[in-house]
């Protein structure tokens, strides 16, 4: 599993004129090849009377799967300009569907590769990216007489607090990057004296809002 990447906050659409053609992004998350096809087919029906629903996605820890349509525009002006600006964010499990419908006035190759790419970088600015860094969630158990210097400790430091249970003894969950467990633990031990009971739990994606 990779430790962090970067993908879209959530499904969003945002639209651009451009010499009187609309263009509308449309994005969403799509962790696998079936659910961006889904979505493509989606706006296909959703605009079907649009002169282009032009797409591309990028699938995988890796981007495995990677896919451009430029659904009649002239080959490379269309879905290879939406493509490269999803490589050029680093972003993964991300599809993007730009319905364009025609104002009249032709663009030329370089004005539609532009035009795409533009639509698609702003639709991303609108829609948000975020980053899913891999946690491990830290569960440390200790008496409730070091309750308020723990909180205070974990709240001005660099982790998370997930939960505080408040059972015969406190547990506090904290979010702790995959890599600095041992650092966690060795610091818990210190900050309690030895007195805490500190166990590893689940890893999770943690997402945090980059734009």
């Amino acid at each position: 599993m990779l430790t962090s990447y970067y993908t879209v906050k959530g499904e969003g659409e945002h639209e651009i004129v451009i010499q009187k053609s609309r263009f509308i992004a449309h994005i969403t998350r799509a962790e696998t090849e079936e659910k961006a096809q889904d979505f493509i087919q989606k706006i296909k029906k959703q605009h079907w009377n649009a002169t282009h629903n032009c797409s591309a996605y990028l699938i995988g820890e890796h981007d495995q799967i990677q896919k451009a349509n430029d659904d009649g525009e002239p080959s490379g002006t269309a879905g290879v300009p939406i493509l490269e600006v999803l490589k050029k964010r680093k972003l993964k499990d991300t599809v993007v569907v730009i319905t364009r419908y025609f104002g009249g006035i032709k663009l030329g190759a370089g004005g539609l590769i532009r035009a795409y790419g533009k639509a698609t970088s702003e639709g991303l600015d609108a829609i948000g990216i975020v980053e899913r860094k891999l946690m491990r969630i830290m569960h440390t158990t200790v008496d409730y007489t070091w309750l308020g210097k723990l909180e205070n400790e974990l709240r001005s430091s660099v982790y998370a607090i997930k939960e505080i249970h408040y059972l015969d003894k406190v547990e506090i969950e904290t979010y702790v990057e995959e890599g600095q467990t041992q650092s966690f633990i060795d610091w818990m031990v210190e900050l309690t004296n030895g007195q805490g009971e500190i166990v590893k739990g689940n890893t999770i994606y943690l997402e945090l809002d980059i734009l």
